[in-house]
């Protein structure tokens, strides 16, 4: 029992560290490490959740102050989701059909990791606000429903518009991480929810890791080979929740 909370507590430490280094909260794959380690789905949602909130502030914060942050392209994408993200989660899903949305949505950032190059400031397009607000809602709800914050389906779709480059992008995703963590998780505070009796260790762990990440990956840290890592780890965990769970 010892051995597994080491295991776990470590994987927890890298998996901050890497989403965090890339502008990410990393609740998708925290969400895949507490379903392998057969951790409660009613916990796992928001432990999720208030995990985002720490690792994704601490995130935010180093790339805001590289100066790569865009109000204005943030503001439609928050402005729809926060209230959709509220609703989400006051919805419960059932246990194998959660997992294997979940599975499927971490194949979004392995192919955001793998097939989306940086885009060339030259050639970034100016943003339409109908589309953001369009794109924030149907991220918002599906962020508050399985209990993640967003960052993994906006920053794919930011790159595949041209709207900003990589370090934008981070930064952008990471405030969207947070403001959704914040509305699902009070959208499933009028459900009622539970935390793990380790929440504090989970907490700290996280923030450890998720501040190392966010302060080297937004000051030049190289993070092709990061990504591609982080990359495999996400379809291994995919693959065990949309093939092995029953």
């Amino acid at each position: 029992m010892g051995e597994s909370i080491i295991l776990f507590y470590s994987l927890l430490f890298v998996v901050a560290f890497l989403y965090a280094s890339v502008g990410h909260g990393g609740a998708s794959s925290y969400l895949a490490l507490m379903a392998l380690f057969s951790i409660a789905p009613a916990v796992m949602k928001p432990t999720a959740l208030l995990l985002n909130l720490f690792v994704s502030s601490v995130s935010f914060i180093q790339f805001y102050r590289g100066g790569f942050f865009k109000w204005k392209i943030f503001l439609p994408f928050a402005i729809a989701s926060i209230p959709l993200s509220f609703f989400g989660g006051t919805i419960s899903v059932d246990s194998d059909i959660y997992k294997k949305i979940l599975g499927g949505l971490l194949l979004i950032p392995v192919a955001r990791f793998f097939f989306f190059k940086n885009v060339d400031p030259k050639n970034l397009k100016p943003s339409t606000t109908v589309l953001s607000l369009l794109i924030g809602g149907v991220i918002g709800f599906l962020s508050g429903m399985i209990g993640i914050g967003g960052g993994i389906i906006l920053s794919p779709v930011l790159l595949l518009l041209k709207w900003t480059d990589q370090k934008q992008t981070a930064a952008i995703s990471a405030l969207f991480i947070f403001v959704n963590s914040v509305a699902g998780l009070a959208g499933q505070f009028t459900k009622g929810i539970a935390f793990s009796s380790d929440m504090f260790g989970y907490v700290a762990i996280a923030f450890a890791g998720g501040l190392c990440g966010a302060y080297l990956g937004s000051f030049r840290f190289p993070q092709t080979a990061l990504k591609n890592v982080l990359a495999c780890v996400l379809a291994l965990a995919a693959y065990k929740l949309l093939f092995t769970y029953a």
